[in-house]
């Protein structure tokens, strides 16, 4: 996702999130910005911050955004900094300054452009400030107190590789919404997701399905069926498992498209996940992309084909280029076309992607999925001792917070 893409949706979505917030509360109460919400001994929450959080949660689009839960994490944020403040730890300027540039890198942004486009969407640069700074003078301090406890055993990281090859399949329930964009409308349809990734509900999303995406499943609201997370491509797998049921991901530019998803649903399957070494596929170009005489060849084609050697049928006597046949690892399939894969059996066909700016309809067909064996897997035995380590420290954060607001006066004023 390009830099100025991602600045355009912080700043979309800053100013929903605005909008939202005034509806919400009221201006009455909008103009007591400095009105306590709660507090902890003597350390007072403001109305400012709590609508600041959120707006900076709905920016990220991340979870936990809800009025109440932002009230429980600032009550949590001043009890951290109650207890390091007493010991003394701090960040050095530089240190923020390198928090901050990491964060924003994430969005592959200068911290300076990170904070202009949320300052754009009335987010203050100390919001951004103040929350990554809270988050390393906290992840520092467990590190140094807790860390010498934390001890990963190769007894232990031998449990979690078995536990990580045979475990639980995933599956998810979500729906997609595929908007084509040629060049002469990008931006528009970029304005249009970004409006219908901040969808609240399974309805409203569906209904948007319905409008606007090309796929085949917009006469079912976009909904698809439940599908092994395995089968997804890898760059979507994280993302979903970031969100909530009733989530969106943001804006996800393909070619000459762009491609959102809500989770409405998750679970564990019992049965051990599925993973692939290559996937084999065609596709077939077809001049004219989603015109009426590119979709009626589409259709035309589908009718003659049952397998992938048909297709070199198909296009004997054009060029070359007009049939490729791939067989690769998930990783290097294009993402757009690897979640096509995903809704397909072996001989089934899909033809909603387009390529050449939307000149040329993309006829899709899998041809099969080689599984990986047991002993192709590669296991990283470092990444799970740190994750092991990271859950323990975790552990170690949750119950001090535990103990800290046991012993703390908190009072929270709604």
């Amino acid at each position: 996702m390009s830099s100025q893409i991602i600045v355009k949706s912080l700043r979309v979505k800053c100013a929903i999130g605005a909008v939202a917030l005034m509806t919400s509360f009221g201006v009455a109460q909008a103009q007591n910005l400095f009105a306590p919400i709660a507090k902890v001994d003597e350390a007072v929450i403001t109305e400012f911050e709590v609508e600041q959080r959120i707006l900076f949660l709905q920016a990220l689009n991340a979870p936990g955004g809800t009025r109440a839960e932002v009230i429980e994490e600032l009550i949590r944020d001043r009890l951290r900094l109650a207890e390091t403040s007493q010991l003394g730890v701090s960040l050095t300027p530089d240190e923020l300054e390198a928090g901050m540039t990491q964060f924003a890198s994430r969005a592959e942004l200068s911290s300076e452009d990170f904070i202009a486009a949320l300052e754009e969407g009335g987010i203050a640069a100390e919001t951004f400030r103040d929350f990554v700074a809270s988050q390393l003078i906290w992840r520092d301090y467990i590190r140094a107190r807790f860390g010498g406890r934390v001890q990963i055993s190769e007894r232990e990281i031998d449990s979690a590789v078995a536990g990580a090859t045979t475990n639980s399949g995933i599956q998810v329930l979500v729906s997609e919404i595929i908007i084509p964009a040629p060049p002469e409308n990008a931006e528009l349809v970029m304005e249009q997701a970004e409006v219908i990734a901040q969808s609240s509900s399974e309805a409203e999303f569906s209904d948007f399905a319905s409008r606007f995406s090309a796929t085949a499943s917009r006469d079912d609201g976009g909904r698809l069926p439940w599908t092994a997370l395995t089968d997804l491509p890898p760059v979507l797998r994280p993302l979903l498992l970031a969100l909530g049921p009733g989530e969106v991901t943001a804006p996800l530019p393909i070619p000459d498209a762009v491609a959102l998803f809500q989770l409405r649903d998750i679970r564990e399957t019992g049965s051990p996940s599925r993973t692939f070494s290559t996937i084999e596929y065609a596709a077939y170009y077809i001049a004219g992309g989603r015109s009426p005489d590119g979709l009626s060849r589409a259709r035309e084609v589908a009718a003659q084909v049952d397998r992938c050697d048909d297709l070199y049928g198909v296009a004997k006597g054009e060029p070359a280029t007009n049939l490729e046949r791939g067989s690769l690892a998930p990783k290097d399939i294009p993402a757009d076309i690897a979640f096509e894969l995903s809704k397909l059996d072996p001989g089934e066909i899909s033809y909603t992607l387009t390529r050449s700016e939307g000149q040329t309809l993309v006829f899709l067909m899998l041809c099969g999925r080689s599984p990986m064996l047991e002993e192709d897997q590669e296991i990283d035995r470092d990444a799970i001792e740190d994750q092991l380590r990271n859950q323990r420290l975790t552990a170690f954060s949750d119950n001090l917070l535990k103990q800290l607001a046991a012993e703390a006066t908190i009072t929270v004023f709604e």
